[in-house]
């Protein structure tokens, strides 16, 4: 057969694959490599295939052809064969022999074939040994040896930032600490027209910097994006709508406790594209924050419809029983999520938050420590366990776990709190005046109502150390932020009463009563402001007289 007819049979095979008719593509490429015996072609073959889910017989030809041993296209696609049939090891041996250390740079390696296959391609593309990093990352995460998986996605990233997909497993599966994560995108070698996907990157990772930071990487990216055609001003492209950008939006309105801008941002995303996963989880922590059970319900049935062998579809499911307080059977479901993903790190946390609802503290704790383990770079499973052992009055364990979760995430406002009311329990009042203001320093937004226990709590702390003027000062702060707060108005009483100004501390027991009628301490503190002021009426009468 002439080479253009050849050529033809080629571009037949292409035409067959993109248009998924995976067994003529199969038919034809079988022909073209047995016309020509050429490496090219027996890879075409392969690669038809594998697209067609033969991967035994995919794996088998490429070993064969015996090019397996001296081209890593024909190694990396037999490992994407044995990847799909998880047979982990065989995986990683044909991958061959590499060694990885901390920083994610690759050492000891004979993968420095030159490649000839595609040589004529203009398209930009993957480093292949970036896509053997990922792969060896993959297999190790599913032979649960995560440590390794961690410096494998770290070294793909690295050796080539455009392999996004190492760079999702890093932080999607918490496998890097805050710190870790800006380390590791300030330290990839972006080509100079990535500037838009340096930005972006930034964007993914964990969001607890202050507003105006935030912001300012948002409008940098947008603005970046804008420059793609110089040529034509009035041609502009953009990501401002981009629904991966808006859902990195949303996701940092939900770290900073603006959960009602997140679940309107969430559900017009969700209305523009009804199955982006991010968005979605999104969207359920939001109307879980804000007690939307009416969401919830309708996104679990859709989910469950559309998704049911997903665990975010039967974490949905857990969210909508959690919502409604039906505890046991949110665990249910919680558990089934993780059953059929391990690695899912929400359900996880709502598995044991479903146990710490009704005080089963060591089956909570149990689910912690799990997701603890399996989440490294995640710092809410710490904080829930110390949560836990306060709880049980274990205040020096419980402030060891604080300080854990403040090592894996340095920025978390909530964690600063926690330490200042374990430090409040144990009576060391001054250091929890000064974790508290620290906590009201990294609250990323203008303070609102989510921070007003925290405005509270450093209130009662000053009013220990009988700085009264601060103390009446943090309280009137709090009642700006909420007017329904049985405890400002009672903290804010007693602060007048221990002053001798029973007039103003009665005015404050009533509006404490008046939301909570039957509070026994401030109806016991009422009697006696009422009786000290009433003693000091009659002192006063005296000297008078």
């Amino acid at each position: 057969m002439r080479e253009e007819e050849i050529e033809k049979l080629r571009g037949v095979v292409r035409d067959c694959v993109s248009k998924h008719l995976y067994s003529s593509a199969i038919f034809f490429a079988d022909k073209v490599a047995a016309f020509t015996n050429d490496p090219a072609d027996i890879y075409m073959q392969a690669q038809a295939l594998f697209l067609g889910r033969h991967y035994r017989r995919a794996f088998h030809l490429l070993n064969a052809s015996k090019i397996v041993l001296r081209d890593l296209r024909f190694r990396y696609l037999a490992a994407k064969c044995l990847e799909e049939l998880k047979e982990w090891n065989q995986c990683l041996s044909m991958l061959g022999e590499a060694k990885v250390d901390d920083n994610g740079n690759v050492y000891d390696t004979k993968d420095s074939n030159v490649m000839y296959l595609d040589k004529d391609s203009e398209d930009r593309e993957i480093n292949i040994s970036s896509a053997i990093c990922f792969l060896r990352g993959k297999a190790y995460e599913a032979l649960e040896n995560r440590s390794q998986a961690r410096l494998w996605y770290k070294a793909a990233i690295k050796a080539d930032p455009l392999c996004y997909e190492a760079l999702e497993c890093l932080i999607e599966n918490h496998m890097l600490t805050c710190d870790e994560e800006t380390n590791l995108i300030s330290s990839l070698q972006f080509g100079s027209e990535d500037g838009w996907l340096s930005a972006f990157y930034s964007c993914l990772v964990k969001k607890y910097d202050k507003e105006i930071v935030v912001e300012a990487k948002f409008r940098h990216l947008e603005n970046e994006s804008c420059k793609t055609d110089q040529s034509n001003p009035s041609f502009c492209r953009t990501l401002k709508t981009n629904t991966d950008l808006l859902a990195c939006k949303a996701e940092y309105y939900h770290q900073s406790g603006e959960y009602q801008k997140c679940f309107e941002l969430t559900f017009v995303l969700l209305e523009k594209d009804p199955f982006h996963i991010k968005s979605t989880l999104v969207h359920l922590a939001a109307a879980m924050e804000l007690g939307n059970s009416n969401e919830l319900y309708l996104m679990a049935c859709n989910l469950v419809k559309d998704y049911p062998q997903k665990a975010l579809s039967w974490f949905a499911v857990g969210c909508y029983y959690y919502c409604i307080k039906k505890y046991d059977q949110s665990r249910r479901y919680f558990s089934k999520a993780t059953s059929l993903d391990g690695t899912f790190p929400p359900a996880w946390i709502g598995y044991g938050n479903a146990f710490a609802a009704q005080e089963e503290g060591d089956q909570a704790m149990s689910a912690y420590r799990t997701a603890a383990r399996l989440f490294p770079g995640c710092h809410l499973p710490a904080l829930y366990i110390g949560m836990e052992c306060m709880r049980t009055h274990s205040y020096k364990l419980a402030e060891q776990f604080f300080m854990q979760a403040k090592s894996i995430c340095s920025s978390d406002p909530l964690v600063y709190n926690e330490l200042g009311v374990v430090a409040y329990y144990m009576k060391e009042y001054k250091k929890a005046v000064w974790w508290f203001e620290k906590t009201l320093a990294l609250i990323p937004t203008a303070l609102s109502e989510m921070w007003e226990p925290t405005v509270v709590n450093i209130a009662h702390a000053c009013r220990k150390l009988e700085m009264y003027r601060e103390a009446i000062s943090y309280y009137e702060k709090a009642l700006a932020l909420s007017t329904t707060s049985v405890s400002t108005y009672a903290g804010l009483a007693y602060t007048y009463h221990l002053q001798d100004d029973f007039t103003t501390a009665i005015t404050y027991y009533h509006k404490a009563l008046w939301l909570k009628p039957d509070d026994q301490f401030c109806t016991e503190m009422l009697s006696w402001a009422l009786i000290d002021e009433s003693r000091n009426c009659a002192e006063s009468h005296l000297e008078f007289q």
